[in-house]
């Protein structure tokens, strides 16, 4: 009897506008997808075009590419300074930008008191993880080439690099910590362990994948960013870097400025560099996920 009462209550409902705006979101955020999805195959598809019209009719030389320097002569540049100035740039990145976000996200989730300064930082370094990188070029140029002079070096653009990639460590390296259940500490306690012993022992081992993964996809990000290199001057160097007081040209600056020559012959240099890059980046995600899975299997 009742179900018949509520049969009859809702058969004068009429949902077909509500099926049609179900239908309609569905096509509008499939579209957006496949609009980002369509516009990177056009962007890579016009990369291996230029790369492949690079090797075959402008006779571009991988061996001579891996083993030159930069030139202003087309027939005699190389990348082989920009790759070794990008990897000696990722060192020091990594020196410098992975043991203090760390340590700060280790402070900031075991250590640090749950207050009104502490939720201030954090919601300032969420702001600060999305900040464009041309903002951390303008301070590297400000504060350390000009404003304790020291001009454009590796290390200067290390440093910018590397202030643009800890605020997206201290968040994920947070996030892998905050994940790790409390019943494992309380464990831990029980069995009269101390906090420091706590976190070395069983909190970080079991945060490590998440820690890993959000470094290694920071460094990422990093190698491929031009703006700050632009702005503490990294914009063409014709001689590979040594140490982290050479002056250098990395990857991206390299591509930029060849992409920006009239001759067609650069053109599809930077394509055969744009090629290199997005090798290290695949490679550096691999090892992401190859990480991320061996010590979620182990843990």
């Amino acid at each position: 009897m009742s179900t018949d009462t509520d049969t009859d209550l809702f058969s004068d409902v009429d949902l077909s506008w509500e099926h049609l705006k179900n239908r309609l979101f569905l096509g509008v955020i499939f579209a957006a997808s496949m609009f980002g999805v369509v516009m990177l195959a056009l962007l890579l598809f016009d990369v291996a075009t230029d790369f492949y019209v690079g090797l075959t009719e402008y006779n571009i030389s991988l061996v001579d590419f891996f083993t030159r320097d930069g030139s202003r002569r087309e027939e005699l540049s190389g990348f082989r300074g920009a790759i070794v100035a990008s990897i000696m740039l990722m060192v020091l990145v990594t020196i410098l930008s992975f043991f203090v976000g760390v340590g700060t996200a280790i402070y900031l989730e075991e250590y640090a008191p749950d207050n009104r300064i502490t939720r201030l930082i954090e919601a300032n370094l969420a702001n600060l993880a999305g900040v464009p990188s041309i903002v951390y070029g303008l301070l590297g140029l400000a504060a350390f080439v000009n404003g304790i002079g020291m001009g454009p070096i590796l290390l200067a653009g290390a440093i910018a690099l590397a202030l643009l990639v800890m605020p997206i460590i201290i968040v994920s390296a947070q996030e892998a910590i905050r994940s790790v259940p409390d019943g494992v500490r309380n464990g831990s306690y029980a069995t009269g362990a101390t906090k420091w012993q706590t976190v070395r022992r069983v909190v970080l081992p079991a945060a490590i994948p998440g820690i890993m993964t959000g470094t290694i996809l920071a460094l990422a990000r990093a190698i491929g960013e031009t703006a700050p290199l632009i702005m503490v001057g990294a914009i063409f160097i014709n001689r590979m870097p040594y140490g982290p007081f050479d002056r250098f040209s990395a990857m991206p600056t390299t591509i930029y400025n060849w992409a920006n020559e009239p001759s067609q012959h650069f053109i599809h240099l930077a394509a055969v560099g744009i090629v290199v890059l997005l090798a290290f980046l695949f490679v550096m995600n691999g090892v992401a996920m190859y990480i991320r899975h061996k010590y979620e299997t182990e843990v």
